[in-house]
């Protein structure tokens, strides 16, 4: 019998070029892009441990701040880092400046002003499901604080929340304080929110739990960064068998 003849080899794909080749990678589009994402702070790898599950997921993002201030046609650097990334994914910027030039395919953006409960919500209502929130938008205590207590509750269960720069909540030039346990201050709010994690535990059997206990499921601290997991948050606890006498005690006096 004649031997076979070799089938040539299928030719490989080219390998990805240009931005497609460090799609990958937020570092790298933070970089390419210009973004303080990674440079000024060091955001983005932290971003991508958080949200890489979603990366070829179609979703929701909305990012609280675009950048370039009032400067005309600076801006949008951090938006187009995330529609690289995500290639299936929406990406929203509010601001308190139009940054309409920075509309694209994927990327939409709004006026809005953070400090003003109604704003948010109406632009929230443009968008629909709330999916990643991105709080990169004024820095102050005060519009941190209203943000979060207006679109925390329309995030979507298994969402990711985000605030940046927080160092400005110890910065009385920045509405922030010198006192850490100072309650109007965005850092004390979020390590408040940490406690709510374990309200199952507290023993004074009064407490009522928070929306915000109920709902956070995980908080990630890192340097002028958290990031909070939204879920239902009802594990259990076995504190009634641990502390019998606790308890033994206060059935008796009821």
């Amino acid at each position: 019998m004649p031997a076979a003849v070799p089938r040539p080899a299928a030719p490989r794909p080219a390998a990805p070029t240009g931005i497609a080749a460090i799609s990958h990678d937020l570092r790298k589009l933070a970089q390419h892009f210009r973004t303080d994402k990674w440079g000024t702070h060091r955001y983005a790898q932290h971003y991508q441990r958080h949200l890489e599950h979603l990366k070829n997921d179609s979703f929701n993002l909305l990012e609280i701040g675009i950048g370039g201030y009032s400067r005309a046609g600076q801006g949008g650097a951090s938006l187009r880092m995330w529609k690289h990334f995500f290639p299936k994914a929406q990406i929203f910027g509010m601001d308190i400046q139009d940054k309409s030039f920075v509309d694209e395919d994927r990327i939409t953006t709004f006026i809005g002003d953070q400090s003003d409960p109604g704003s948010l919500i109406g632009v929230a209502s443009k968008i629909g499901t709330l999916d990643v929130i991105i709080d990169d938008g004024s820095h102050l205590s005060p519009h941190i604080l209203t943000t979060f207590e207006t679109l925390f509750p329309l995030l979507k269960d298994g969402g990711i929340y985000a605030v940046e720069d927080t160092q400005t909540s110890y910065w009385p030039e920045w509405q922030g304080s010198e006192d850490r346990d100072d309650p109007k201050t965005s850092m004390s709010m979020l390590k408040k929110l940490a406690d709510g994690l374990n309200y199952e535990e507290f023993v004074d059997e009064g407490y009522e739990p928070s929306y915000t206990d109920l709902n956070i499921v995980g908080m990630h601290f890192y340097h002028n960064l958290v990031i909070i997991e939204k879920g239902k948050n009802a594990e259990g606890t076995n504190k009634k068998r641990v502390l019998k006498k606790r308890y033994s005690e206060e059935g008796a006096k009821s």
